[in-house]
C-alpha cells in the first residue's frame, strides 16, 4: 500500500479557509458596547447595537486610523473617538460633523457574525454565507446547554491541533487506550468531514465484558470537523453521549488560540442533571488534553514519513486541501509531498 500527495493548504500559516471563526464570548460584549478582535493580521471592530444584535467591521477609521472600538455605539451604528465620523450597519459613512458631505469618505468592510454556543463568530467566505455556525449534528433540531471549557494556546498551527483527535497511534502510546481505534471517514459534505470508530470494545476480562455491556456495536468515538478549524468530539456509553466542541484559530506568529465548549442536551430537570453531565464532560476533556499539553508546547510539526496507523490523519489532509480561500489574508502557498506510506 503506497500513498503520495502534495501538501499546499494544510499547516501552511499562509492559508486561511473559508469558514466560521470564533472572535469573542458573548457575555463580554454588553449591549451598546464595542470591542477589538483579531484574525491573523487584520483587526476588526466588534459591537452590539442597540437590538441586540452584534455586528463586525474593519476596526481603523479611514480619516486618520484611530481604532473604532475606543467610539461609541449609537443605535445600531458606530462613532470614531477621534473625530466623531459615524459609520452605519452597512459600514457608510453618514455623519462627519466638521462637513455634510460624506460621498468621499472609503465605506468599511463588513462581515457576516453569528453568535452561538456563547462564542462570537466571523464568516471569512462570502458576505451572505448561506450556512450557518458549527453545530453538533447528532443533536441538530435539539435545544441545547453548554458551558466553556479551557481557553488555550498551542504553539503550532490549528490543523496540527485538530489531527491529534485522529491520530489513532497516539490514543494507545500517549493515553494508554485499550482499542486500537479504526476511525472511519464519512464526507458530510465539501465543508465537513466525520470519522467514526468502527473497532469492537474487547472483552478479554470480567471488567471488559462488562464495559461491553454499555455499547451496541463498537466504542463510541466520533470526530466531526468543519473547515479543518472547528471539531466536535462525541465520547461515552449508548445511555450519555458526551461532547467537546473545539473552536480554533490562528494567529500571525503560528499559534493557535483555542476555546472548548462542553456541549448536552437539554433533557428532563435539566436544571438538575445538566451541570453534572457537563462537569463531567469535562473531567473528559481534561484527561485526554493532559498528556498532549507538553508535546504541543514543543513541536516542530514535519509529517514526512506517514504510517498505516495514520490513515485517518491522511484522510483529513486531503479534505482540507479541497477548502476554499478566505475573502481576505495572506494566501501564498507552498507546496510540499508526504513521502509513500509504509506497507
Amino acid at each position: 500500500m503506497a500513498y503520495q500527495n502534495s501538501i499546499e493548504k494544510f499547516g501552511n500559516n499562509n492559508f486561511l479557509p473559508e469558514g466560521w471563526f470564533w472572535l469573542l464570548k458573548s457575555k463580554d460584549l454588553k449591549p451598546e458596547k464595542a470591542l477589538p478582535a483579531k484574525l491573523l493580521d487584520r483587526d476588526f471592530v466588534i459591537y452590539r447595537g442597540e437590538d441586540g444584535v452584534v455586528r463586525a467591521m474593519d476596526a481603523y477609521c479611514p480619516h486618520m486610523g484611530a481604532h473604532l472600538c475606543d467610539g461609541m455605539v449609537e443605535n445600531n451604528s458606530i462613532r470614531c473617538p477621534f473625530h466623531y465620523w459615524k459609520y452605519n450597519t452597512e459600514g457608510i459613512c453618514e455623519e462627519i460633523p466638521a462637513q455634510a458631505d460624506t460621498r468621499v469618505v472609503p465605506h468599511l468592510t463588513t462581515y457576516p457574525v453569528q453568535e452561538a454556543y456563547g462564542l462570537i463568530w466571523l464568516w471569512t467566505g462570502g458576505v451572505t454565507p448561506d450556512v450557518g455556525v458549527p453545530v453538533v449534528p447528532e443533536l441538530e433540531g435539539f435545544a441545547l446547554d453548554y458551558s466553556f471549557g479551557n481557553e488555550f494556546i498551542k504553539d503550532c498551527h490549528p490543523n496540527v491541533v485538530m489531527i491529534n483527535a485522529i491520530d489513532a497511534h497516539h490514543f494507545r502510546s500517549v493515553h494508554n487506550l485499550i482499542v486500537d481505534l479504526n476511525l472511519v471517514p464519512k464526507v458530510l459534505n465539501e465543508k465537513c468531514v466525520q470519522f467514526s470508530n468502527a473497532t469492537p470494545l474487547p472483552k478479554s476480562n470480567f471488567l471488559l465484558r462488562w464495559i461491553s455491556r454499555f455499547y451496541e456495536k463498537s466504542l463510541t468515538y466520533e470526530m466531526t470537523y468543519w473547515w479543518g478549524n472547528v471539531g466536535t468530539v462525541m465520547v461515552g456509553p449508548d445511555f450519555l453521549h458526551f461532547y467537546i466542541m473545539f473552536a480554533l484559530r490562528p494567529t500571525s506568529d503560528g499559534k493557535t488560540e483555542g476555546q472548548t465548549v462542553l456541549i448536552t442536551k437539554k433533557r428532563p430537570l435539566s436544571w438538575l442533571v445538566n451541570p453534572v453531565i457537563l462537569f463531567l464532560t469535562r473531567l473528559v476533556g481534561n484527561y485526554f488534553a493532559k498528556g498532549d499539553t507538553l508535546i504541543f508546547s514543543r513541536i516542530k510539526f514535519n509529517f514526512r514519513t506517514p504510517i498505516r496507523a495514520d490513515k485517518a490523519i491522511i484522510d483529513f489532509v486531503a479534505h482540507y486541501e479541497q477548502q476554499k480561500s478566505a475573502s481576505f489574508g495572506a494566501l501564498a502557498i507552498s507546496k510540499k509531498t508526504l513521502q509513500p506510506l509504509e506497507g
